[in-house]
Protein backbone atom coordinates (compact mmCIF):
# COMPACT_ATOMS: atom_id res chain seq x y z
CA UNK A 1 0.00 0.00 0.00
CA UNK A 2 1.42 3.63 -0.38
CA UNK A 3 -0.08 6.85 0.23
CA UNK A 4 -2.88 7.09 -2.05
CA UNK A 5 -4.42 3.92 -0.63
CA UNK A 6 -4.13 5.10 2.88
CA UNK A 7 -5.39 8.37 2.14
CA UNK A 8 -8.60 6.70 0.41
CA UNK A 9 -8.91 4.48 3.51
CA UNK A 10 -8.93 7.57 5.94
CA UNK A 11 -11.12 9.45 3.42
CA UNK A 12 -13.61 6.94 3.48
CA UNK A 13 -13.92 5.87 6.99
CA UNK A 14 -13.89 9.40 7.89
CA UNK A 15 -16.82 10.03 5.23
CA UNK A 16 -18.59 6.88 6.24
CA UNK A 17 -18.63 7.64 10.01
CA UNK A 18 -19.16 11.40 9.58
CA UNK A 19 -22.41 10.46 7.68
CA UNK A 20 -23.57 8.33 10.80
CA UNK A 21 -24.57 11.71 12.43
CA UNK A 22 -25.88 13.59 9.53
CA UNK A 23 -29.52 11.60 8.71
CA UNK A 24 -29.88 11.74 12.57
CA UNK A 25 -29.38 15.35 12.79
CA UNK A 26 -31.38 16.11 9.43
CA UNK A 27 -34.50 13.71 10.16
CA UNK A 28 -34.87 14.65 13.99
CA UNK A 29 -34.38 18.20 13.48
CA UNK A 30 -37.31 18.53 11.18
CA UNK A 31 -39.36 15.64 13.54
CA UNK A 32 -38.67 17.71 16.79
CA UNK A 33 -39.59 20.76 15.18
CA UNK A 34 -43.50 18.75 14.39
CA UNK A 35 -43.50 17.95 18.18
CA UNK A 36 -42.93 21.35 19.43
CA UNK A 37 -45.40 22.45 16.99
CA UNK A 38 -47.99 20.09 18.07
CA UNK A 39 -47.62 21.05 21.23
CA UNK A 40 -47.75 24.73 20.61
CA UNK A 41 -51.34 24.03 18.63
CA UNK A 42 -53.15 22.10 21.30
CA UNK A 43 -51.29 22.72 24.42
CA UNK A 44 -51.00 18.56 24.85
CA UNK A 45 -48.27 18.00 27.84
CA UNK A 46 -47.27 14.56 26.00
CA UNK A 47 -45.97 16.49 22.99
CA UNK A 48 -43.84 18.53 25.38
CA UNK A 49 -42.24 15.51 26.79
CA UNK A 50 -41.33 14.06 23.68
CA UNK A 51 -39.92 17.57 21.99
CA UNK A 52 -37.62 17.41 25.06
CA UNK A 53 -37.25 13.96 25.08
CA UNK A 54 -36.28 13.16 21.48
CA UNK A 55 -34.56 17.00 21.14
CA UNK A 56 -32.02 15.98 23.97
CA UNK A 57 -31.14 12.27 21.96
CA UNK A 58 -31.09 15.04 18.99
CA UNK A 59 -28.60 17.22 20.73
CA UNK A 60 -26.34 14.52 22.03
CA UNK A 61 -26.07 13.56 17.79
CA UNK A 62 -25.68 16.63 16.83
CA UNK A 63 -22.62 17.57 19.35
CA UNK A 64 -20.85 14.67 17.42
CA UNK A 65 -21.29 15.78 13.97
CA UNK A 66 -19.73 18.86 13.96
CA UNK A 67 -16.79 17.28 15.56
CA UNK A 68 -16.22 14.60 12.65
CA UNK A 69 -17.45 16.92 10.19
CA UNK A 70 -14.90 19.79 11.11
CA UNK A 71 -11.59 16.76 10.34
CA UNK A 72 -13.66 15.60 7.00
CA UNK A 73 -12.93 19.17 5.47
CA UNK A 74 -9.37 19.13 6.44
CA UNK A 75 -8.46 16.39 4.89
CA UNK A 76 -9.14 18.07 1.50
CA UNK A 77 -5.88 20.52 2.47
CA UNK A 78 -3.96 17.79 4.39
CA UNK A 79 -4.35 14.25 1.96
CA UNK A 80 -5.98 15.59 -1.58
CA UNK A 81 -3.97 19.29 -2.07
CA UNK A 82 -3.57 18.20 -5.77
CA UNK A 83 -7.25 17.37 -6.30
CA UNK A 84 -8.08 20.91 -4.12
CA UNK A 85 -5.87 23.38 -6.38
CA UNK A 86 -7.56 21.95 -9.37
CA UNK A 87 -10.97 22.11 -8.17
CA UNK A 88 -10.53 24.74 -5.26
CA UNK A 89 -12.45 27.43 -7.76
CA UNK A 90 -15.73 25.23 -7.99
CA UNK A 91 -15.73 23.21 -4.85
CA UNK A 92 -15.00 26.22 -2.07
CA UNK A 93 -17.97 28.20 -3.02
CA UNK A 94 -20.86 25.51 -2.11
CA UNK A 95 -18.32 24.47 0.98
CA UNK A 96 -18.21 28.25 2.33
CA UNK A 97 -22.03 29.18 1.42
CA UNK A 98 -22.56 26.31 3.31
CA UNK A 99 -20.44 26.94 6.47
CA UNK A 100 -21.00 30.72 6.60
CA UNK A 101 -24.57 30.56 5.72
CA UNK A 102 -26.73 27.51 6.61
CA UNK A 103 -24.29 25.91 9.75
CA UNK A 104 -24.13 29.58 11.55
CA UNK A 105 -28.15 29.54 10.70
CA UNK A 106 -28.41 25.94 11.85
CA UNK A 107 -25.90 26.40 15.12
CA UNK A 108 -27.31 29.81 16.20
CA UNK A 109 -31.11 29.14 16.15
CA UNK A 110 -30.51 26.01 17.89
CA UNK A 111 -28.72 27.53 21.18
CA UNK A 112 -31.43 30.05 21.14
CA UNK A 113 -34.21 26.95 21.13
CA UNK A 114 -31.39 25.23 23.81
CA UNK A 115 -31.59 27.74 26.00
CA UNK A 116 -34.77 29.70 25.73
CA UNK A 117 -37.08 27.63 26.83
CA UNK A 118 -37.75 29.82 29.51
CA UNK A 119 -36.81 33.15 28.32
CA UNK A 120 -38.72 33.53 24.89
CA UNK A 121 -41.96 33.80 24.23
CA UNK A 122 -43.38 30.75 22.85
CA UNK A 123 -44.37 31.43 18.99
CA UNK A 124 -40.83 32.61 18.52
CA UNK A 125 -38.80 29.54 20.47
CA UNK A 126 -40.96 27.61 18.45
CA UNK A 127 -39.69 29.25 15.17
CA UNK A 128 -36.07 28.90 16.57
CA UNK A 129 -35.92 24.83 16.31
CA UNK A 130 -37.76 25.31 12.29
CA UNK A 131 -34.95 27.47 11.86
CA UNK A 132 -32.20 25.39 12.95
CA UNK A 133 -33.52 22.59 10.66
CA UNK A 134 -33.93 24.54 7.79
CA UNK A 135 -30.70 25.10 7.94
CA UNK A 136 -29.87 21.63 8.38
CA UNK A 137 -31.56 21.19 5.00
CA UNK A 138 -29.64 24.31 3.05
CA UNK A 139 -26.35 22.41 4.28
CA UNK A 140 -27.25 19.23 3.00
CA UNK A 141 -27.74 21.10 -0.34
CA UNK A 142 -24.92 23.29 -0.56
CA UNK A 143 -23.00 20.22 0.47
CA UNK A 144 -24.36 17.51 -2.27
CA UNK A 145 -24.27 20.83 -4.60
CA UNK A 146 -20.11 19.81 -4.39
CA UNK A 147 -20.64 16.30 -4.46
CA UNK A 148 -22.69 16.48 -7.12
CA UNK A 149 -20.25 18.26 -9.62
CA UNK A 150 -17.73 15.73 -8.67
CA UNK A 151 -20.30 13.38 -10.18
CA UNK A 152 -21.36 15.28 -13.14
CA UNK A 153 -19.00 18.79 -13.76
CA UNK A 154 -20.92 21.42 -14.93
CA UNK A 155 -20.76 25.12 -15.36
CA UNK A 156 -17.09 25.77 -15.61
CA UNK A 157 -13.65 25.63 -17.90
CA UNK A 158 -10.41 24.28 -17.63
CA UNK A 159 -8.21 26.81 -17.58
CA UNK A 160 -5.35 25.66 -20.03
CA UNK A 161 -2.77 28.01 -18.62
CA UNK A 162 -2.78 26.74 -14.86
CA UNK A 163 -4.81 23.82 -15.49
CA UNK A 164 -7.31 24.60 -12.72
CA UNK A 165 -10.94 24.13 -13.34
CA UNK A 166 -12.23 27.53 -13.13
CA UNK A 167 -16.30 28.29 -12.06
CA UNK A 168 -18.27 29.85 -14.86
CA UNK A 169 -22.00 29.62 -14.02
CA UNK A 170 -22.67 28.72 -10.04
CA UNK A 171 -26.53 28.65 -10.77
CA UNK A 172 -25.52 25.72 -13.25
CA UNK A 173 -23.65 24.02 -10.16
CA UNK A 174 -26.70 24.56 -7.70
CA UNK A 175 -28.80 23.17 -9.96
CA UNK A 176 -26.73 20.28 -11.27
CA UNK A 177 -29.34 17.57 -12.45
CA UNK A 178 -27.78 15.34 -10.19
CA UNK A 179 -27.91 17.49 -7.41
CA UNK A 180 -31.27 18.18 -7.65
CA UNK A 181 -32.55 14.30 -7.56
CA UNK A 182 -29.70 13.24 -5.10
CA UNK A 183 -30.74 16.04 -2.54
CA UNK A 184 -34.56 14.54 -2.39
CA UNK A 185 -32.83 11.26 -2.19
CA UNK A 186 -30.71 11.92 1.04
CA UNK A 187 -33.26 13.70 2.65
CA UNK A 188 -35.77 11.09 2.51
CA UNK A 189 -33.16 8.51 3.52
CA UNK A 190 -32.17 10.98 6.63
CA UNK A 191 -35.96 10.97 7.35
CA UNK A 192 -36.16 7.01 7.41
CA UNK A 193 -33.35 7.03 10.44
CA UNK A 194 -34.64 9.60 12.29
CA UNK A 195 -38.27 8.00 11.93
CA UNK A 196 -36.48 4.23 12.78
CA UNK A 197 -34.79 5.91 16.15
CA UNK A 198 -38.17 7.71 17.12
CA UNK A 199 -40.54 4.12 16.77
CA UNK A 200 -37.24 1.93 17.95
CA UNK A 201 -37.46 4.29 21.44
CA UNK A 202 -40.90 4.28 21.62
CA UNK A 203 -41.32 0.49 21.35
CA UNK A 204 -38.67 -0.41 23.49
CA UNK A 205 -40.56 1.52 26.68
CA UNK A 206 -44.23 0.59 25.03
CA UNK A 207 -43.04 -3.48 25.87
CA UNK A 208 -41.35 -2.76 28.85
CA UNK A 209 -43.71 -0.96 30.31
CA UNK A 210 -46.92 -1.58 29.21
CA UNK A 211 -48.97 -0.12 31.98
CA UNK A 212 -46.58 3.45 32.42
CA UNK A 213 -47.76 6.77 33.11
CA UNK A 214 -46.12 7.58 29.27
CA UNK A 215 -47.66 4.39 27.51
CA UNK A 216 -50.02 6.90 25.40
CA UNK A 217 -46.65 9.35 24.68
CA UNK A 218 -45.29 6.85 23.58
CA UNK A 219 -47.58 5.50 21.42
CA UNK A 220 -48.13 8.82 19.84
CA UNK A 221 -44.31 8.32 19.15
CA UNK A 222 -44.22 5.22 17.89
CA UNK A 223 -46.81 5.96 15.14
CA UNK A 224 -44.82 9.34 14.16
CA UNK A 225 -42.13 6.71 13.31
CA UNK A 226 -43.73 4.12 11.87
CA UNK A 227 -45.10 6.71 9.59
CA UNK A 228 -42.02 8.54 9.01
CA UNK A 229 -40.28 5.44 7.95
CA UNK A 230 -42.66 4.23 6.05
CA UNK A 231 -43.52 7.56 4.30
CA UNK A 232 -39.57 8.27 3.77
CA UNK A 233 -39.26 4.75 1.90
CA UNK A 234 -41.41 5.50 -0.06
CA UNK A 235 -39.89 8.66 -1.18
CA UNK A 236 -36.49 6.96 -1.35
CA UNK A 237 -37.69 4.28 -3.83
CA UNK A 238 -39.22 7.35 -6.03
CA UNK A 239 -36.23 9.36 -6.13
CA UNK A 240 -33.95 6.30 -5.88
CA UNK A 241 -35.85 5.30 -9.37
CA UNK A 242 -35.39 8.70 -10.91
CA UNK A 243 -31.83 8.90 -10.13
CA UNK A 244 -31.01 5.66 -10.98
CA UNK A 245 -31.53 6.83 -14.89
CA UNK A 246 -29.99 10.42 -14.12
CA UNK A 247 -27.21 8.11 -12.86
CA UNK A 248 -27.30 5.84 -16.34
CA UNK A 249 -27.29 9.32 -18.60
CA UNK A 250 -24.23 10.53 -16.53
CA UNK A 251 -22.24 7.55 -15.38
CA UNK A 252 -23.42 4.71 -17.63
CA UNK A 253 -20.30 2.58 -15.89
CA UNK A 254 -21.43 3.43 -12.75
CA UNK A 255 -24.47 1.29 -13.33
CA UNK A 256 -23.48 -1.48 -15.50
CA UNK A 257 -20.87 -1.97 -12.49
CA UNK A 258 -23.97 -1.69 -9.77
CA UNK A 259 -25.40 -5.01 -11.51
CA UNK A 260 -21.74 -6.32 -13.11
CA UNK A 261 -22.62 -6.35 -16.34
CA UNK A 262 -20.45 -7.05 -18.71
CA UNK A 263 -22.05 -7.24 -22.16
CA UNK A 264 -24.10 -4.75 -23.30
CA UNK A 265 -28.27 -6.38 -23.65
CA UNK A 266 -31.29 -5.30 -24.36
CA UNK A 267 -33.38 -5.95 -22.40
CA UNK A 268 -31.20 -6.42 -19.46
CA UNK A 269 -31.91 -8.47 -16.25
CA UNK A 270 -31.54 -7.02 -12.62
CA UNK A 271 -29.96 -9.96 -10.57
CA UNK A 272 -31.08 -9.83 -6.85
CA UNK A 273 -28.28 -12.58 -5.94
CA UNK A 274 -25.23 -13.62 -7.86
CA UNK A 275 -22.65 -15.75 -7.30
CA UNK A 276 -19.22 -14.81 -9.30
CA UNK A 277 -15.30 -15.28 -9.18
CA UNK A 278 -13.40 -13.24 -6.54
CA UNK A 279 -12.30 -10.81 -8.95
CA UNK A 280 -16.01 -9.80 -9.66
CA UNK A 281 -14.62 -10.34 -14.01
CA UNK A 282 -17.42 -13.65 -14.26
CA UNK A 283 -20.42 -14.73 -13.54
CA UNK A 284 -20.91 -18.50 -12.64
CA UNK A 285 -24.86 -18.63 -11.33
CA UNK A 286 -27.13 -15.72 -10.90
CA UNK A 287 -31.19 -15.36 -9.76
CA UNK A 288 -32.20 -12.52 -12.10
CA UNK A 289 -35.64 -10.49 -12.62
CA UNK A 290 -35.93 -10.18 -16.23
CA UNK A 291 -36.44 -6.36 -18.09
CA UNK A 292 -35.81 -4.76 -14.17
CA UNK A 293 -32.62 -3.37 -15.23
CA UNK A 294 -34.00 -1.66 -18.15
CA UNK A 295 -36.19 -0.10 -16.25
CA UNK A 296 -34.42 1.14 -13.89
CA UNK A 297 -31.63 2.57 -16.27
CA UNK A 298 -33.63 3.92 -19.23
CA UNK A 299 -37.69 3.55 -17.75
CA UNK A 300 -38.43 1.27 -20.56
CA UNK A 301 -38.49 -2.53 -20.16
CA UNK A 302 -37.36 -3.37 -23.13
CA UNK A 303 -34.23 -0.54 -22.69
CA UNK A 304 -30.43 -0.83 -23.92
CA UNK A 305 -27.92 -1.29 -20.79
CA UNK A 306 -24.32 -0.67 -22.27
CA UNK A 307 -22.00 -3.24 -20.44
CA UNK A 308 -18.43 -2.81 -18.42
CA UNK A 309 -15.96 -4.26 -21.26
CA UNK A 310 -18.05 -2.22 -24.06
CA UNK A 311 -17.69 1.18 -21.68
CA UNK A 312 -14.40 0.58 -21.00
CA UNK A 313 -13.12 0.59 -24.46
CA UNK A 314 -14.88 4.30 -25.03
CA UNK A 315 -13.39 5.17 -22.07
CA UNK A 316 -9.81 3.94 -23.07
CA UNK A 317 -10.32 5.45 -26.73
CA UNK A 318 -11.38 8.98 -24.68
CA UNK A 319 -9.52 9.11 -22.12
CA UNK A 320 -6.27 6.85 -22.85
CA UNK A 321 -4.88 3.65 -21.85
CA UNK A 322 -5.70 2.11 -18.59
CA UNK A 323 -8.64 0.89 -16.61
CA UNK A 324 -12.03 2.78 -15.68
CA UNK A 325 -13.95 -0.16 -14.11
CA UNK A 326 -14.58 0.08 -10.27
CA UNK A 327 -14.05 -2.56 -7.62
CA UNK A 328 -17.55 -4.96 -9.47
CA UNK A 329 -17.72 -6.72 -6.01
CA UNK A 330 -18.02 -3.69 -3.99
CA UNK A 331 -20.47 -1.57 -6.54
CA UNK A 332 -22.60 -5.04 -7.25
CA UNK A 333 -23.30 -5.79 -3.47
CA UNK A 334 -23.24 -2.38 -1.64
CA UNK A 335 -25.90 -1.34 -3.96
CA UNK A 336 -27.62 -4.50 -3.13
CA UNK A 337 -27.51 -3.97 0.62
CA UNK A 338 -28.54 -0.41 0.25
CA UNK A 339 -32.34 -1.73 -1.03
CA UNK A 340 -32.36 -5.30 1.04
CA UNK A 341 -32.09 -2.98 4.48
CA UNK A 342 -34.36 -0.36 3.49
CA UNK A 343 -36.45 -2.75 2.63
CA UNK A 344 -36.39 -4.29 5.70
CA UNK A 345 -36.65 -1.53 8.16
CA UNK A 346 -40.09 -0.87 6.21
CA UNK A 347 -41.00 -4.44 7.00
CA UNK A 348 -40.89 -3.98 10.46
CA UNK A 349 -41.80 -0.74 10.80
CA UNK A 350 -45.25 -1.46 9.08
CA UNK A 351 -45.27 -4.55 11.78
CA UNK A 352 -45.20 -2.09 14.48
CA UNK A 353 -47.95 0.34 13.00
CA UNK A 354 -50.31 -2.87 12.94
CA UNK A 355 -49.05 -3.46 16.26
CA UNK A 356 -49.84 -0.02 17.54
CA UNK A 357 -53.74 0.50 15.95
CA UNK A 358 -56.40 1.52 17.37
CA UNK A 359 -54.54 2.25 20.54
CA UNK A 360 -53.52 -1.36 20.81
CA UNK A 361 -49.85 -1.45 23.32
CA UNK A 362 -47.85 -3.99 21.83
CA UNK A 363 -46.18 -6.58 23.77
CA UNK A 364 -44.21 -8.73 21.45
CA UNK A 365 -40.96 -9.76 22.46
CA UNK A 366 -40.06 -10.52 18.50
CA UNK A 367 -40.96 -6.99 17.80
CA UNK A 368 -38.83 -5.10 20.51
CA UNK A 369 -35.82 -7.67 19.42
CA UNK A 370 -36.46 -6.36 15.62
CA UNK A 371 -36.95 -2.96 16.67
CA UNK A 372 -33.99 -2.62 18.41
CA UNK A 373 -31.85 -3.55 15.47
CA UNK A 374 -34.55 -0.57 13.32
CA UNK A 375 -32.02 2.18 13.38
CA UNK A 376 -29.12 0.25 12.04
CA UNK A 377 -30.90 -0.91 8.86
CA UNK A 378 -31.69 2.33 7.43
CA UNK A 379 -28.75 3.71 8.69
CA UNK A 380 -26.86 0.90 7.14
CA UNK A 381 -28.19 1.65 4.15
CA UNK A 382 -27.50 4.91 3.75
CA UNK A 383 -23.62 4.12 4.55
CA UNK A 384 -23.93 1.61 1.25
CA UNK A 385 -25.31 3.93 -0.66
CA UNK A 386 -22.53 6.89 -0.33
CA UNK A 387 -20.09 3.74 -0.46
CA UNK A 388 -21.80 2.69 -3.89
CA UNK A 389 -21.97 6.28 -5.07
CA UNK A 390 -18.37 6.90 -4.63
CA UNK A 391 -16.68 3.55 -5.50
CA UNK A 392 -19.02 3.45 -8.58
CA UNK A 393 -17.47 6.62 -9.74
CA UNK A 394 -13.87 5.10 -9.23
CA UNK A 395 -11.35 5.54 -11.23
CA UNK A 396 -12.44 9.19 -11.48
CA UNK A 397 -12.25 11.55 -8.51
CA UNK A 398 -13.94 14.46 -10.64
CA UNK A 399 -15.51 12.43 -13.32
CA UNK A 400 -14.19 12.82 -17.08
CA UNK A 401 -11.54 15.18 -15.90
CA UNK A 402 -9.36 14.14 -13.06
CA UNK A 403 -8.38 10.61 -11.79
CA UNK A 404 -7.95 10.02 -8.25
CA UNK A 405 -4.75 9.06 -8.12
CA UNK A 406 -3.93 12.28 -9.44
CA UNK A 407 -5.79 14.61 -6.88
CA UNK A 408 -3.93 12.82 -4.05
CA UNK A 409 -1.04 15.26 -1.68
CA UNK A 410 2.71 14.71 -3.24
CA UNK A 411 4.67 15.63 -0.36
CA UNK A 412 2.46 14.01 2.23
CA UNK A 413 4.59 10.57 2.79
CA UNK A 414 2.84 7.15 3.82
CA UNK A 415 4.26 7.17 7.38
CA UNK A 416 2.40 10.12 7.32
CA UNK A 417 -0.74 9.41 6.21
CA UNK A 418 -0.54 6.29 7.75
CA UNK A 419 -0.26 8.12 11.56
CA UNK A 420 -3.15 10.42 11.08
CA UNK A 421 -5.66 7.61 9.66
CA UNK A 422 -4.37 5.23 12.68
CA UNK A 423 -5.11 8.57 15.00
CA UNK A 424 -8.50 9.54 13.54
CA UNK A 425 -9.59 5.85 13.38
CA UNK A 426 -8.91 5.20 17.02
CA UNK A 427 -10.61 8.79 18.16
CA UNK A 428 -13.70 8.05 15.99
CA UNK A 429 -14.00 4.41 18.16
CA UNK A 430 -13.85 6.47 21.01
CA UNK A 431 -16.13 9.08 19.94
CA UNK A 432 -18.50 6.33 18.55
CA UNK A 433 -18.89 4.43 22.11
CA UNK A 434 -19.67 8.05 23.79
CA UNK A 435 -22.41 8.70 21.41
CA UNK A 436 -24.24 4.99 21.99
CA UNK A 437 -23.99 5.29 25.88
CA UNK A 438 -25.17 8.56 25.94
CA UNK A 439 -28.17 8.07 23.47
CA UNK A 440 -28.66 4.70 25.11
CA UNK A 441 -29.01 6.51 28.51
CA UNK A 442 -30.92 8.97 27.93
CA UNK A 443 -33.30 7.26 25.83
CA UNK A 444 -33.94 4.67 28.34
CA UNK A 445 -34.92 7.30 30.84
CA UNK A 446 -38.05 8.33 29.28
CA UNK A 447 -39.98 11.23 28.97
CA UNK A 448 -39.09 14.74 31.64
CA UNK A 449 -41.39 15.84 33.90
CA UNK A 450 -42.78 18.64 32.31
CA UNK A 451 -41.33 21.94 33.39
CA UNK A 452 -43.81 23.86 36.06
CA UNK A 453 -42.45 27.07 34.75
CA UNK A 454 -45.07 29.24 33.34
CA UNK A 455 -44.72 29.22 29.58
CA UNK A 456 -42.97 32.95 28.59
CA UNK A 457 -46.25 34.35 27.02
CA UNK A 458 -47.85 34.24 30.15
CA UNK A 459 -45.42 35.52 32.79
CA UNK A 460 -44.84 39.34 34.16
CA UNK A 461 -42.00 41.27 33.55
CA UNK A 462 -40.75 40.55 36.69
CA UNK A 463 -40.03 36.83 36.04
CA UNK A 464 -37.01 37.92 33.43
CA UNK A 465 -34.94 39.20 36.28
CA UNK A 466 -34.41 35.31 37.48
CA UNK A 467 -31.16 33.78 36.46
CA UNK A 468 -31.35 32.01 32.91
CA UNK A 469 -32.70 28.37 33.31
CA UNK A 470 -32.17 25.74 30.36
CA UNK A 471 -33.85 22.84 29.89
CA UNK A 472 -30.96 20.91 29.13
Amino acid sequence: MDALDIARWQFGVTTVYHFLFVPLTIGLSLLVAILQTAWHRTGDDRYLKLTKFYGKLFLINFAMGIVTGIVQEFQFGMNWSDYSRFVGDIFGVPLAIEALLAFFLESTFLGLWIFGWDRLPKTLHLATIWLASIGSILSAWFILAANSWMQNPVGYRINPDTGRAELTDFIAVLTNKVTLITFPHTLAGCFMVAGALILTVALWHLIRHPDGADTPAFRTAAKLGAWTTLAATAAVTITGDIQGKIMTQVQPMKMAAAEGLYTTETPASFSILTVGTLDGSRELWALKIPHLLSWLSTGDLNGQVEGINDLQAQYAAQYGAGSYTPIIPITYWSFRFMIGLGIVAAAIALWALWATRRGHTPTSRWLLRAGLTLPLLPLLANSFGWIFTEMGRQPWIVFGEMLTRDGVSRTVSLPEVLTSFTTFTLIYATLAVIEVKLLIRYARNGLPDTDPTPAPDDRDDTDLDRPLAATY
